[in-house]
């Protein structure tokens, strides 16, 4: 895994040396679902894809999307088959295998859904009974837990590897997937298991995700976090790495903003540009999403949070960037400016007085 701040945060919560334990086939079924939940169709593609290679038959493909429509509903489900037709069509084309495998092992006549699916739900967590809606009730029992679980394509542990993956994936869903923790343990996931599912969707490169899961995780064994705060690149895009790195600690993108001469500067957690002085002109800084730093030679350092905005004096001694534990964005423009204006690059921030913030 590329070493990053949530990199760095995993390692923090898990120990510097955990390991991703899960098999192949848990690794894809942990992508898959997780993709289906967000609509990621290009990336699920892929995933689909690759799960062929792995050994995944197409009827396996096929009820992880049935499976989550219970979770996530039909219109992300009939997507996601429909993204697999297509992944099978062109795998056929290919001469590359993509077996339809077995059917599920047909149940008793005399199989009680309602009855079978009750046992389920509480083999994973316990006796439940929603008194405020029997209707939901009936389905939780009937359908989700006895129709569904009782198709045996998958095991009840990849079921709820499933649903961790794809409750992970959505924001508001926390007390779902701590839930459905728990259902997994009760299922045989080890604790060596849920930390490499986390490592697992940390690969996939959504850290809000990826956040979402190690909180829920570390909760569930009690153990200490430190989480990373996101930003929504769709709002302040990211942009590309900075031309101007070489005077940053850590690494930082630029976005430059139409022909009014603002940009926007993204930094990773913990990035900062060295000290340095602008000849000349005001520079103005405008957090618009994250948290980060602003500090001005001999003056405490001043937290910026979406809205902060700094005017920096001609002359003055500075450096401005991400908080350790969070990403950071903001706008910047020069105004007053002089003939000959330039910028003086001087030394780095060190780590010693960044870390003292």
């Amino acid at each position: 895994m590329k070493t990053t701040a949530i990199s760095a945060a995993i390692a923090l919560t898990m120990g510097a040396n955990a390991q991703n334990v899960l098999t192949p086939r848990q690794q894809s079924i942990v992508a898959i679902s997780s993709f289906i939940s967000k609509g990621d169709i290009k990336n699920l593609e892929l995933s689909f894809d690759k799960a062929f290679n792995e050994g995944f038959t197409q009827n396996e493909l096929k009820e992880i999307c049935c499976h989550l429509y219970a979770y996530m509903g039909f219109p992300k489900s009939l997507n996601a088959l429909s993204a697999l037709q297509r992944v099978i069509a062109d795998r056929q084309l290919k001469g590359l295998a993509c077996e339809e495998g077995r059917i599920p092992t047909a149940l008793p006549q005399d199989y009680n859904a309602l009855k079978e699916g009750t046992e389920v739900q509480a083999s994973l967590f316990g006796p439940y009974t929603n008194t405020f809606s029997p209707t939901i009730d009936y389905y939780l029992k009937a359908h989700l837990f006895g129709d569904i679980f009782a198709n045996d394509l998958l095991t009840h542990k990849e079921r709820e590897l499933v649903t961790i993956s794809a409750l992970a994936s959505i924001e508001g869903l926390e007390a779902q997937l701590s839930a459905h923790l728990v259902g997994a343990q009760q299922k045989g996931m080890s604790k060596n298991e849920m930390h490499s599912y986390v490592l697992t969707l940390a690969e996939l490169g959504d850290e809000a995700t990826t956040n979402r899961a190690m909180k829920a995780v570390a909760q569930l064994y009690g153990e200490s976090v430190q989480t990373i705060q996101t930003v929504d690149f769709s709002i302040w895009p990211k942009g590309e790495p900075n031309p101007f790195g070489q005077y940053f600690t850590g690494q930082s993108y630029l976005t430059m903003m139409g022909e009014s001469g603002a940009y926007n500067v993204t930094f990773e957690p913990g990035c900062r540009n060295n000290w340095h002085i602008h000849h000349g002109a005001v520079q103005v800084l405008i957090c618009v999403s994250g948290r980060g730093w602003y500090q001005e030679w001999g003056k405490p350092a001043v937290l910026m949070t979406p809205g902060t905005v700094i005017a920096i004096p001609e002359g003055a001694k500075h450096w401005h960037g991400a908080a350790k534990d969070s990403w950071f964005q903001h706008l910047g423009y020069e105004t007053d400016v002089k003939p000959g204006a330039s910028n003086e690059w001087l030394e780095p921030v060190s780590d010693e007085d960044y870390n003292r913030l």
